[in-house]
């Protein structure tokens, strides 16, 4: 009695699985298939990759080597245990005919038992190449030949890709991995990866040298330079596989290649990059450009087992690729060509973007680069740092910024902002509104004016530039500090017994709002105590609101300086880095602009102050006055250049005010000397003529002075010189 059985049809996508109680092959990362030591290995002229299902093969029972239904493409029978089945020849109909039952042992098809895994369940192909087949496929070729080309298959090596399903499905994994890349080395080494050792067993990539970016139409010869190489690691070379006549050390391609080759105008290798296709080596234009591209000490393997691709990105050929095959290992067919086309023009175009994208990525860089300080000044009782952070790496302009300008009378005016953004148009009007400030600064008003000027400056700027800001003024003499608030969060003050405070200031309206009147607040700033500024982006994100981490950096302030000690102030780059600490994995939503300042202040003793009237006696009055000082600081050194340039100052301020005059010294790393009228016009230095009287009063300053300059105040002018302690 005939055993009933059921012969299944497979999907297209199903494959047989051999040895069921038997675990799967591991995948090697790069594509190629591991064989564990109980899998027999593949017998010479076995297919490269699991056959699909279609309808009419035929079905065999297991062990069985009797073909039903049609032979292969090359004359050879369907492979044994292939999963197919085909109707009874004879019949019109499409019903299945059952086989008879192979002798110890069930049907091939038949359902699967409770112990064994299902035999028909689809199992996903790696993405980078087609899964190998068993040993038990296509076990019809046993003469060791390849159908198609009659030559032996490699032990254990790659196995050629046969169907162009196989060939779209790499081309489809390959395309993918390039154009995960965004750089230029991310593109080209995802290229290498993707076809070694799947498609070729190493692979030289050439690139422009240098890249042509967008539209630029390059100047100068066309230089290749090498890029990438990559090829099966050295364990797995034979002799006959890119052995260079004269082996280097190390043993690499790129030391057997040369690294820069120009390429001549009308020879071989510039009319192959010009004919875009990719050709094989054996090519009569391709044998005369290998040279030319490689030089002469890498030997390629003969036949059709090297592939010249040129790179071709939107608008000029931007590169090569060669792909190569050991010797021993199948030669490339006519199709490969496309594959290695697809794969040239996918990495040419993502070349292009990522040059493009680098472009970009640089000016933006240069953008924010000149727009915040290059360096900050050291001003006289106060140190600095700083620190900017934008909102992601691929963003990296934002409208955050920082500045520190010095100002008359040995003051500082501190400056952090916050832009509306962090785009381009961001960074852009971040610029102005800067540029603006130092202008400001430089006219020395309060700084409830210097708001009420940005605000009228962003107003003319658009209706929509928004900007918060926040202006201090500390005076190392006084040890004092002024500030006014547009909408920024507030600063946080760490005193020197480690006690740190948000100071209370009046928040005002955001810049750009307008006819809102900005109110300023004087504060104590008492020696060795920390100011620290910064923008929204340290202390809000989507996990927490503003004040708490406001609250959050009191704390943290206050645990750093724990650390050194109630008499020693944390050092203010490393406690610019603890608090960027803070941050956690969500808490960079915005760019972050941070600015601190360690008040030292200038010692009441080191500093000397008078009024002088307006009279012809004042200039004698100062030299006597200057001379004392001097002599108290123990530095009669400077009696004579000091008594000489104070005279000349205080001559010309006395010649124009008609108020009182003042003069102060200021001894700290340097003398500094001030003097001050009420008559706004600044001096200048000229050259006098030998008939003058006068007007060498400044030329003097200029010639003996470390620096000097001239302010211009709200009330008058400041006049000051620098010189050098001995």
């Amino acid at each position: 009695m005939d055993s009933t059985r059921v012969t299944e049809h497979p999907t297209s996508h199903e494959r047989r699985q051999s040895g069921a109680g038997r675990p799967a092959a591991p995948a090697d990362p790069r594509g190629a298939l591991l064989r564990t030591s109980d899998q027999p290995s593949p017998q010479p002229g076995s297919g490269a990759l699991p056959l699909q299902a279609r309808a009419g093969d035929a079905s065999r029972g297991a062990g069985t080597a009797t073909p039903c239904g049609k032979q292969g493409a090359a004359g050879g029978q369907a492979p044994a245990g292939a999963g197919l089945s085909s109707p009874s020849p004879g019949t019109g109909s499409g019903t299945d005919a059952p086989s008879p039952a192979a002798p110890g042992g069930g049907a091939e098809h038949s359902q699967p038992s409770a112990a064994e895994p299902d035999p028909h369940r689809p199992r996903p192909a790696p993405e980078s190449i087609p899964v190998q087949p068993d040993a038990e496929q296509d076990r019809s070729a046993r003469s060791g030949k390849e159908r198609r080309t009659g030559q032996s298959l490699p032990q254990g090596g790659p196995m050629p890709m046969r169907r162009d399903g196989d060939r779209l499905r790499f081309v489809g994994a390959a395309t993918r991995r390039i154009a995960r890349g965004i750089d230029l080395d991310e593109i080209v080494m995802g290229l290498c990866r993707a076809t070694v050792p799947t498609f070729s067993d190493a692979i030289l990539v050439y690139l422009r040298d240098p890249l042509p970016v967008g539209d630029e139409r390059p100047t100068g010869p066309l230089v290749l330079r090498l890029r990438r190489t990559d090829r099966i690691p050295e364990e797995r070379d034979t002799e006959g596989g890119f052995l260079p006549l004269a082996r280097p050390e190390p043993s690499d391609l790129s030391a057997m290649t040369a690294e820069l080759c120009e390429v001549r105008p009308g020879g071989a290798l510039a009319e192959v990059l010009r004919g875009v296709r990719p050709v094989f080596a054996d090519a009569p234009a391709a044998r005369a450009a290998l040279p030319e591209l490689l030089g002469d000490d890498l030997a390629v393997p003969s036949g059709q087992r090297a592939i010249l691709a040129p790179l071709r990105g939107r608008r000029r050929v931007i590169g090569a690729a060669l792909f190569l095959r050991r010797p021993e290992r199948i030669a490339f067919e006519a199709d490969d060509l496309l594959v290695a086309a697809q794969l040239a023009t996918h990495s040419a175009l993502g070349i292009d973007k990522a040059v493009l994208y680098g472009r970009e990525a640089y000016i933006a860089d240069e953008l924010q680069r000149t727009m915040l300080p290059e360096t900050l000044p050291r001003p006289t009782g106060v140190r600095l740092a700083s620190r900017y952070l934008p909102a992601a790496e691929t963003a990296r302009v934002g409208g955050d910024w920082y500045d520190a300008i010095p100002l008359p009378g040995s003051r500082v005016a501190l400056v952090v902002g916050d832009v509306m953004g962090h785009s381009m148009t961001s960074a852009a009007i971040m610029g102005q509104l800067r540029t603006t400030a130092q202008t400001l600064a430089g006219l020395d008003l309060p700084p409830q004016e210097v708001l009420h000027h940005l605000d009228e400056q962003a107003q003319r700027l658009g209706t929509d530039r928004m900007a918060t800001c926040l202006y201090a003024v500390y005076d190392p003499v006084s040890h004092r500090i002024t500030i006014a608030n547009a909408g920024h969060p507030p600063p946080v003050l760490l005193h020197l017994g480690g006690r740190a405070e948000v100071l209370r200031v009046p928040p005002g309206a955001p810049i750009g709002v307008g006819g809102v009147d900005f109110e300023a607040v004087e504060l104590d700033a008492p020696a060795g105590a920390t100011l620290l500024l910064y923008t929204d982006g340290l202390v809000e994100s989507r996990l927490r609101d503003v004040w708490t981490g406001i609250e959050q950096l009191r704390e943290k302030l206050a645990a750093t300086a724990a650390l050194t000690g109630p008499d020693h102030p944390p050092p203010l780059e490393a406690l610019c880095d603890e608090v960027l600490d803070m941050l956690g994995p969500g808490d960079r939503d915005d760019d972050i602009a941070l600015l601190a300042a360690r008040f030292d202040g200038i010692a009441p003793s080191d500093v000397a102050y008078w009024f002088l009237e307006p009279e012809d006696a004042a200039p004698g009055r100062a030299r006597r006055l200057a001379r004392r000082a001097l002599a108290r600081w123990d530095m009669e050194d400077m009696t004579d250049a000091v008594e000489l340039l104070v005279s000349e100052v205080v001559t010309n301020a006395v010649r124009y005010a008609s108020r009182p005059v003042t003069l102060r010294l200021l001894r700290t790393d340097v003398l500094r000397c001030e003097v001050g009228d009420d008559v706004p016009q600044l001096p200048r230095l000229r050259q006098a003529r030998a008939t003058d009287e006068g007007g060498r009063g400044l030329y003097l300053v200029n010639k003996l002075a470390r620096r000097w300059g001239a302010t211009r105040l709200s009330t008058g002018k400041v006049v000051w010189f620098e010189l050098n302690r001995g």
